[in-house]
């Protein structure tokens, strides 16, 4: 039977998030965050590590099939994209009037809407 107090991993990054890829082979392409594992420490993201998954025949598909789907990566291989400085950076964290605001640390723009 599996721990239920599974160490969970604190990122910065959420749902939604432009990220680019730094490592791998989708070295560079960019896209957005669709899913966020924590315990795990993986991400799905839009248009990167797409794999061909084969279905069995089933009622709704009777003949199976080839399906492609975007398969996790590593949250250490992405990086936050900052539409200011048009590039892949490190965020940190802000208080502004007790609220914590994520921000990019090379130019200072507010992540958060």
């Amino acid at each position: 039977m599996k721990n239920s107090n599974v160490d969970k991993i604190s990122t910065k990054l959420k749902v939604n998030d432009n990220v680019v890829i730094m490592g791998g082979s989708d070295r560079g392409k960019r896209g957005k965050v669709l899913k966020l594992d924590r315990t795990k420490a993986r991400i799905v993201v839009e248009g990167v590590n797409k794999r061909s998954k084969f279905l069995k025949p089933s009622q709704e598909n009777p003949k199976g099939g080839v399906v492609t789907l975007e398969f996790p990566i590593h949250i250490s291989n992405a990086m936050y994209f900052c539409d200011k400085c048009k590039k892949g950076v490190r965020v940190g964290i802000e208080l502004k009037d007790k609220t914590k605001a994520r921000v990019c640390r090379s130019c200072g723009k507010s992540l958060d809407k």
